[in-house]
């Protein structure tokens, strides 16, 4: 189950192998990013199969958007009645699936379980926390998040696997080397360009913190005499 496009992405090797063994599953998709520009094409031009179920749920705030996707979920769940329903990372999609899997016969496994910032405000680590302490089995991408799930009594039923993140940067430089074009439109030769990634709300919505991330990042790519390329997926 997904819900984000940056899921989309961390979840392509799983279900790859998944394909590769002949392994039958259902995809579903809860639809908490749904602009079509910024959700098929990552099914396209990852050569992904399309979602099984989309449910469409959409924006809201959090207790809004996570109860429709908890009612949404238990329903594609109940049709479905999987064996095993596996998450990937710390959204309310993860989230809701971790609440309706957890209320039914079906085991939860919890792909990237383990990450902690050690900040509650941020729901992303509630999300997490409360994901990785309902499920079955947790996936733990390195030795120190399996270390965090064991100072809260979780050490029964993880696995350090790696970080699918790596197996997706291995999987997909090829094609995103044939298929960009942003060397060319911006002039840059490879390897001599530096790439910002911000996201967090808690660090782009707030100004003060936002400038002072792009000063950082300019005076370092002012020692190293590179550009910086910014993707930025969406405005506000």
């Amino acid at each position: 189950m997904l819900g984000t496009q940056p899921e989309i992405i961390k979840l392509a090797p799983v279900l790859r192998e998944l394909e590769s063994r002949d392994h039958p599953y259902t995809l579903v998709h809860t639809g908490q990013h749904y602009s079509g520009n910024l959700n098929s094409v990552f099914f396209d031009q990852l050569n992904l199969k399309s979602p099984d179920c989309d449910l469409g749920v959409g924006s809201g705030s959090h207790g809004e958007q996570t109860g429709k996707m908890i009612r949404e979920v238990e329903v594609a769940l109940n049709e479905i009645d999987p064996a095993w329903v596996l998450v990937q990372g710390d959204t309310n999609s993860v989230l809701a699936g971790a609440i309706v899997t957890s209320k039914m016969d079906a085991k939860l496994g919890h792909i990237e379980a383990g990450l902690r910032s050690y900040d509650r405000t941020i729901p992303e680590e509630i999300n997490r926390i409360l994901t990785d302490h309902a499920s079955d089995h947790l996936f733990a991408p390195t030795e120190s998040s399996a270390a965090n799930l064991a100072t809260e009594g979780i050490t029964d039923r993880v696995t350090v696997t790696g970080n699918t993140v790596v197996d997706a940067v291995d999987q997909h430089s090829d094609l995103a080397a044939s298929e960009s074009s942003v060397l060319d439109r911006f002039d840059l030769s490879r390897e001599e360009y530096l790439v910002l990634t911000a996201h967090r709300a808690e660090n782009v919505d707030a100004k003060k913190r936002f400038q002072s991330i792009v000063k950082g990042v300019s005076r370092a790519a002012d020692s190293v005499g590179f550009p910086v390329i910014y993707p930025i997926h969406r405005l506000c």
